[in-house]
């Protein structure tokens, strides 16, 4: 690691592993840009019972984020797969734990995407990007896609969106993540990192 680089947070929730996949070549478009590094971070599932049943450290995977990773972060992916159209309990109950965040504006003028993993083709892949798109906005993050000059957004036959990266898992989850897919995804957390050294450039 390298104190003078640029920290963009990427963080996810992923259930069976097709989001975090999304997240690791996001990670590497953005370990792409010179200047800056990727972290990856994760957040507990939600819990249904009043106990607390998650590890404090994870079993594997990313680390849980804290909301210092908000405070260190010059840019932000955030992931999550599919509910019913919408982002999944477990990242926006992270998510509506910020509002000192947002009350300080920490996150405020930084740039941002998203993206999601979905068991259909037709899931809800672009209303999932909308949803973890409006808290983002009320942070007053500056909230980026991926543009048309690039050519796998007319040509896939999965996963793909102008609104950010997105993975079309299957319904066992068992679909690897195709070509397409992944030059997105390495597309879009170079364009986010690109937009966070440009931004610290005019500050």
């Amino acid at each position: 690691m390298n104190p003078s680089n640029l920290t963009i947070l990427v963080l996810y929730y992923s259930r069976h592993g097709a989001t975090r996949k999304l997240a690791q070549f996001i990670a590497q478009g953005i370990e792409s840009v010179p200047g800056t590094e990727a972290r990856l971070r994760t957040v507990p599932a939600v819990s249904t019972v009043a106990e607390a049943t998650e590890p404090d450290i994870p079993r594997s995977g990313s680390p849980y984020v804290e909301l210092q990773d908000l405070a260190d972060c010059a840019a932000l992916a955030l992931g999550s797969p599919t509910r019913f159209g919408n982002m999944a309990a477990a990242l926006k109950y992270f998510l509506d734990g910020t509002a000192t965040e947002w009350v300080s504006g920490t996150l405020a003028g930084k740039p941002a995407a998203v993206f999601t993993s979905t068991g259909s083709l037709h899931g809800g892949q672009e209303a999932t990007l909308l949803s973890m798109m409006i808290p983002l906005l009320h942070h007053g993050m500056l909230v980026m896609g991926l543009p048309y000059t690039h050519p796998e957004l007319m040509n896939t036959g999965s996963g793909g969106s102008p609104y950010g990266a997105t993975h079309w898992a299957g319904i066992d989850g068992d679909k690897p993540v195709t070509e397409d897919e992944k030059t997105l995804a390495i597309a879009l957390g170079r364009r986010l990192a690109m937009a966070a050294v440009k931004l610290r450039g005019t500050q």
